[in-house]
C-alpha cells in the first residue's frame, strides 16, 4: 500500500512544523513540506505525527488475572500467577489480542511480550500468540519465558539449606523446546520475532543462559530477562554467585547491544557501568515497581552514564493494564523526586524518544525504527489534537506525556499497514474480541494460593519481616 500523510505535526529542533509523509510498501519514502499525493490520502492537519512506541516488556496472559492479586512483593505474586495461570491455548490468543489492541490505541507499534507458557502446551502457547499478533498487524517479539528450576529456588535461601525440588522438565528439554519455536515462529521480515528470554537469575541455571547465548548467536536473536526487580534477588544473586548479577552475567557473556533487561531497580554503580560498556538496555516499568513494592529504578543515573532505556507496561496482573502512555507518563515523572537537580529531570520530548528510539534500540532496530527518517519502517501513529484531552492547542507532545491522554490515537502503520484508523483497529472487530473475553472468567475476589501458604513464612524470616 501506497499513503501521502498530508500537513501533520511533527516535532523540530525549535518547536514544531508542518509535513507530508509518504509511505511506500513497508518504508518512509518521503518527508517533505509538500509533496505531490501518492496512494491514499490522509488528512494530518489538527494531528501529531510520531513514530511508533515499543512496549518494551511485558507478559500478554497476564491479563486473566489483572485486578485479581493482592498487594504482594514479587515472590510471593508470582507464586499465586503462577497457580492460576491459563491452561488454555485459545485465552492466550485472545489476551494476546488484547495486550497488542492497548498498547496499538496507547501509542505502540511494537510489543515484546515475555509470554508465560502453558506448561506441556509450551509451543502451542507461542503458536497462540504469534496467531494473535499476525492477525492484528502489531510488529511483535516475543520471548518465550523460560526457567530450569523450581519456583521456591527464586527466594533466598538465607542459611536455611531448603531442598526445592526439580523443575518438571530439563535445561535439555527447555533449550530444545526453543530450537523448535525459533525454526516454526521466528520471521522478523514478516514482523514476528522470536527472542531469548530466560526470566532471571533467580530462577535459570547458568546452563540455560548460556544455551541461550548459544541460540541468540547462532539465530541471530535479542536476548531478554528480568534483571534484579527486587531486593530479595539482589540478595540471591550475593548467595549463588558472591558477586552482582550484573557482573555474574557479564562474566558469562549475556550482556551485547541486543540485550534487554526488565526493572533493573537494584543495581550498584559498577553494575550501571557495566551496562553502559556492554550497550545493554534497561527496560523501566513504573507501574509493576511500584504495585509490587520492588523499588524505584536509578533512570537519571542509567542516562547519565549513556545506558539506553525505553519503557514496558509488564504485564497485566502486576500493573494492571496494558496503557504505555501511562507507562511513560509515571516513570518519567516519578524520578523528580530521586534527584534534586530539576536539570537532570526527564523532559515530555526526552520520554518519548526513548520510547520510540529507546525501544527499538534495545532490540537491536534503532538503524530502522524509532524515528521519522526516510527508509526507516513506517511505523507511524497519528495522535488528534482535537481530542478533549489534548486541547487547548499548548504542547503537544506535552500534553501527550503529562497529560492524560484518552481516546487520542487516530491512525496507526506498522510496516507500512494501515492497522489502526479514526480510533479503531483495521483488523479486528472489538464487539467479537469483548463477546470472547467473556466467556472466561468470573467476578470473583479472595481466592487462596496455596504457593503463598507455602512460602510466605520463610519469604518474611529471610526478608526479616516480623
Amino acid at each position: 500500500m501506497t499513503f501521502t500523510i498530508q500537513q501533520a505535526l511533527i516535532a523540530t529542533e525549535g518547536g514544531y512544523g508542518r509535513i507530508d509523509v509518504q509511505i511506500e510498501g513497508d518504508r518512509i519514502k518521503a518527508v517533505a513540506p509538500q509533496l505531490d499525493p501518492v496512494g491514499t490520502v490522509v488528512e494530518g492537519t489538527n494531528k501529531l505525527l510520531l513514530p511508533g512506541f515499543v512496549n518494551a516488556h511485558t507478559h500478554s496472559s497476564e491479563m486473566w488475572q489483572r485486578g485479581m492479586i493482592p498487594p504482594y512483593p514479587l515472590e510471593l505474586w508470582i507464586g499465586e500467577l503462577h497457580e492460576f495461570s491459563p491452561l488454555n491455548p485459545e485465552q492466550i490468543y485472545l489476551s494476546a489480542l488484547a495486550t497488542a489492541l492497548e498498547t496499538l490505541l496507547s501509542g505502540g507499534t511494537c510489543v515484546v511480550d515475555h509470554l508465560v507458557l502453558i506448561p506441556g502446551q509450551e509451543v502451542e502457547t507461542v503458536e497462540a500468540a504469534v496467531k494473535a499478533y499476525r492477525e492484528i498487524g502489531i510488529r511483535a517479539f516475543i520471548g518465550p519465558l523460560i526457567q530450569d528450576q523450581a519456583l521456591a529456588s527464586g527466594i533466598p535461601d538465607g542459611g536455611v539449606g531448603r531442598e526445592h525440588g526439580q523443575f518438571y522438565c530439563t535445561t535439555e528439554q527447555v533449550l530444545a523446546m526453543m530450537e523448535t519455536v525459533v525454526k516454526r515462529f521466528h520471521r522478523p521480515e514478516e514482523g514476528i520475532s522470536i527472542m531469548v528470554a530466560p526470566t532471571g537469575i533467580q530462577l535459570c541455571s547458568d546452563e540455560l543462559f548460556k544455551g541461550c547465548i548459544e541460540l541468540s548467536d547462532r539465530h541471530n536473536l535479542c536476548r531478554h530477562a528480568h534483571l534484579l526487580e527486587t531486593k530479595a534477588q539482589k540478595l540471591l544473586a550475593d548467595e549463588k554467585y558472591g558477586v552482582s548479577a550484573v557482573e555474574h552475567l557479564h562474566r558469562i557473556g549475556y550482556l551485547n547491544e541486543r540485550t534487554s533487561l526488565a526493572h533493573c531497580v537494584w543495581l550498584e554503580e559498577r553494575d550501571i557501568e557495566i551496562l553502559a560498556e556492554t550497550g545493554s538496555t534497561v527496560v523501566h516499568n513504573p507501574l509493576s515497581n511500584l504495585r509490587l513494592g520492588s523499588g524505584i529504578a536509578p533512570l537519571l543515573k542509567y542516562r547519565q552514564a549513556g545506558v539506553n532505556v525505553s519503557f514496558g507496561c509488564d504485564g497485566a496482573a502486576s500493573n494492571d493494564g496494558q496503557d504505555l502512555l501511562e507507562a511513560i507518563k509515571i516513570g518519567s515523572m516519578l524520578h523528580n523526586i530521586t534527584d534534586a537537580d530539576y536539570r537532570h529531570w526527564i523532559t515530555p520530548r526526552q520520554s518519548v524518544e526513548m520510547a520510540a528510539l529507546g525501544g527499538a534500540t534495545g532490540l537491536g532496530r534503532g538503524a530502522e525504527m524509532g524515528s521519522l527518517d526516510v527508509g526507516k519502517k513506517a511505523d507511524l501513529v497519528l495522535y488528534d489534537l482535537t481530542s478533549l484531552s489534548l486541547l487547548p492547542r499548548t504542547d503537544p507532545i506535552g500534553l501527550l506525556v503529562t497529560g492524560r491522554p484518552t481516546q487520542a490515537v487516530a491512525d496507526v502503520w506498522v510496516n507500512g499497514d494501515r492497522i489502526v484508523s479514526n480510533g479503531q483497529s483495521t483488523r479486528l472487530d472489538l464487539d467479537t474480541l469483548r463477546q470472547n473475553l467473556l466467556q472466561y472468567g468470573e467476578w470473583t475476589t479472595n481466592r487462596q494460593s496455596s504457593n503463598i501458604a507455602q512460602m510466605e513464612a520463610h519469604y518474611r524470616q529471610v526478608m526479616g519481616l516480623s
